[in-house]
C-alpha cells in the first residue's frame, strides 16, 4: 500500500512499517505518518502518488564528458529506466565519478585512476544504503568503472545488475585495422622516423572514430567478460558495440528483469559471487589474453564479498586455462568482430565444455551459466578457437614468482614469442624518469629497465604506464629489453620480453640497482 493522503491510512501505514520494510527497503523513505517530509522531497521531484507507492530502483552511470568510454551510456540509462517503470518500479537515476585512464595516462593525474574505482565503490553505497534504494542497475564503461561498480553491487547486496556500456567501433586507416593503443605506438615510430608526421596525425585521427571504450581485450572488455562468465550481467551483452542501438534493447530488459529479481528475493550478488564464480572470472581472462588489471580486480570483488581470493588463487586459474582468444593487443582482433561471430557467449561456452569454467554457478537471471550460455555459438577457429586447438596450453596472462618479486608479478604472455630474458638492470625512480631516458632512447639492447617507487606506498596510486612500453613498442626495441614496474598495470601490448606487475610495491621495497643482473623466465620456457 502506498502513502495516502488520509490521517487513518497514514497512521496505519506508520503501524505496519516495520513488517513492510522486510518486502522493500524504500518503504522506510515514503511509508508512515512521520515520512511526510521525505514525500514532500520526492514529490517536488514529480513523484505522484502512484510513483512513491512503488520500488525505489537506482540506476547509476557516468554519464558526461570525461572520456569517450562511458558516452555510451546516455541511451542506455534511459532504456533501463523506461524498463523498470514498464515492470513496475520507479528509476532513480544517479551518477557517479570517472577517471580516463587514456587522458590520465603519462602524468601526476593516473594517481587517481585506481582510486577512483574505490569512489565508485563508495558513492555507490552511499546514494544506495542513504536514500534505501530497493534495487540497482549500474553501468560501467572506462577501465576502473567497471570493477568499481561491481564492488558497489556486492557491497550493497542489493537485487543488481551490471552493464558495460560497450566498446568503441575500431578505427581504419591506410588499409589497416586501429585501435588506440596504434596511437601510442605511432609515437614512438615518429621518434626512430620509422612513420612521418603525416602518418601520426592520421592513426590520431582514425584510431578511435566512435564513443565506447578501447577496442582491444584491455581492461574495459576483460572485466566485460568477467562480469558474464562471473553470472552479474545480462547473459552475452559485453561484446555488443557501445553504439549500436541493440544495446537499448539489453537495458530495457534490465530494467524488467532487475524487477523480477527484487519480487523473487534474488539472486542477490554475494548469492552469485562465490569461489567458483570468481574463478570462472579469472579463467576468462586467461582464455582471451585479457587485461592484467584482473588480478587487482578480481580480489577487490572477492573482498566485498568476504571471500579470499589472492594474486597466487588468479594465478593458479590463468596457469591450468589454455589461450584460445586472437585478440588484441596480443593477438588480432577486436571486441567487434567477437561480437559478430556471437559474442562472449562462444568463449564461455567452449570453456564450460572443456571444464575450465564451472557451469553450475548462478547468474542474475536465477539459471545457470550452463544454462544460459550451453546454446551459444561454437569457436569459428580463427577469432576464437577451441580448447582443444589453443593457441597456448596455458592462459594469455600468467604469474611469476622469484627474488625479483616474491609476492608475485602478474605478465601477459599473449603474443610473446621470448620465454626468457636476461640483462643489466637499469634502475629509474619513477615513470617520467624512465620516459625521458625512452624518449631520447638512452638505453641499450640487453637492458632491463626497472622503475621503482610507483607502487600504493611510493606512487602513490600505482599509476599504469602505457606510455612507457608503447614508446619502447613504437620504436621497435621490444625484443632487446625488459621491463620491471614495480606496481600491477596492464600491459597493453607484450611483445616486450618481460613486463611484469611486481609485488611487493610499497615504497623502499627494494627493487635493484644499476648494473645488477636479472631477468625472467615465463611459463612455458625450459629456464623456469
Amino acid at each position: 500500500m502506498g502513502p495516502g493522503l488520509r490521517r487513518d491510512d497514514l497512521l496505519k501505514d506508520y503501524t505496519h512499517e516495520v513488517i513492510r520494510m522486510k518486502k522493500w527497503r524504500s518503504r522506510v523513505t515514503t511509508d508512515g505518518l512521520d515520512r511526510a517530509p521525505h514525500r514532500a522531497f520526492m514529490r517536488a521531484m514529480g513523484l505522484d502518488d502512484e510513483a512513491l507507492a512503488r520500488p525505489m530502483i537506482g540506476v547509476v552511470s557516468m554519464k558526461g564528458e570525461q572520456t569517450p568510454c562511458n558516452m555510451t551510456h546516455d541511451f542506455q540509462v534511459d532504456a533501463a529506466k523506461a524498463g523498470i517503470a514498464e515492470a513496475g518500479g520507479t528509476p532513480r537515476e544517479f551518477t557517479t565519478i570517472s577517471v580516463s585512464d587514456g587522458i590520465s595516462m603519462n602524468h601526476e593525474g593516473m594517481k587517481f585512476s585506481l582510486l577512483s574505482r574505490e569512489l565508485i565503490a563508495d558513492s555507490i553505497e552511499a546514494v544506495v544504503h542513504g536514500l534505501a534504494y530497493d534495487a540497482l542497475i549500474g553501468f560501467g564503461g572506462c577501465d576502473k568503472t567497471l570493477p568499481g561498480v561491481m564492488m558497489g553491487m556486492i557491497r550493497c547486496n542489493v537485487p543488481s545488475i551490471f552493464i558495460y556500456g560497450g566498446s568503441a567501433l575500431p578505427g581504419r586507416f591506410e588499409g589497416k585495422t586501429l585501435t588506440v593503443l596504434d596511437s601510442y605506438e605511432a609515437v614512438g615510430g615518429f621518434m626512430t622516423g620509422e612513420i612521418d608526421e603525416a602518418t601520426l596525425a592520421g592513426i590520431e585521427r582514425s584510431c578511435l572514430p566512435t564513443i565506447g571504450a578501447c577496442a582491444g581485450q584491455f581492461t574495459a572488455n576483460t572485466m566485460a567478460m568477467v562480469s558474464e562468465a562471473m553470472g552479474l550481467t545480462i547473459p552475452n551483452v559485453s561484446m555488443i558495440p557501445g553504439v549500436y542501438a541493440e544495446r537499448a534493447q539489453v537495458a530495457r530488459r534490465a530494467g524488467r528483469l532487475v524487477m523480477e529479481m527484487l519480487r523473487r528475493g534474488g539472486p542477490l550478488p554475494r548469492e552469485i559471487v562465490t569461489r567458483k564464480s570468481l574463478e570462472n572470472g579469472a579463467a576468462i581472462v586467461a582464455a582471451t589474453g585479457g587485461s592484467t588489471n584482473a588480478a587487482l580486480h578480481l580480489p577487490a570483488l572477492a573482498n566485498e564479498a568476504g571471500i579470499s581470493f589472492t594474486l597466487d588463487d588468479v594465478g593458479e586459474v590463468f596457469a591450468r586455462t589454455p589461450l584460445i582468444g586472437n585478440l588484441r593487443p596480443g593477438g588480432k582482433y577486436t571486441a567487434k568482430d567477437v561480437y559478430d561471430i556471437g559474442g562472449a557467449a562462444v568463449v564461455v561456452r567452449a570453456l564450460i565444455e572443456s571444464g575450465h569454467i564451472d557451469g553450475s554457478c548462478l547468474t542474475i537471471t536465477g539459471r545457470t551459466i550452463a544454462e544460459e550460455y550451453g546454446n551459444a555459438n561454437v569457436p569459428d577457429g580463427e577469432i576464437i578457437t577451441s580448447t582443444g586447438a589453443a593457441i597456448s596450453p596455458d592462459g594469455g596472462v600468467a604469474v611469476l614468482k622469484g627474488n625479483l618479486c616474491p609476492d608475485g608479478a602478474v605478465i601477459k604472455v599473449a603474443g610473446l614469442k621470448k620465454l626468457v630474458f636476461e640483462g643489466t638492470a637499469r634502475v629509474f625512480e619513477d615513470e617520467e624518469e624512465c620516459v625521458d631516458a625512452v624518449r631520447n632512447r638512452k638505453y641499450a639492447a640487453g637492458d632491463v629497465l626497472v622503475i621503482r617507487n610507483e607502487g600504493p606506498v611510493g606512487g602513490p596510486g600505482m599509476r599504469e604506464m602505457l606510455g612507457v612500453t608503447a614508446l619502447i613498442y613504437g620504436q621497435r626495441t621490444y625484443h632487446r629489453r625488459a621491463l620491471f614496474r614495480r606496481h600491477p598495470w596492464d600491459v597493453r601490448r607484450l611483445r616486450l620480453a618481460g613486463i611484469v606487475h611486481r609485488r611487493p610495491a610499497g615504497a623502499g621495497a627494494g627493487g635493484g640497482s644499476d648494473s645488477h643482473r636479472c631477468g625472467c623466465a615465463l611459463p612455458g620456457s625450459t629456464d623456469q
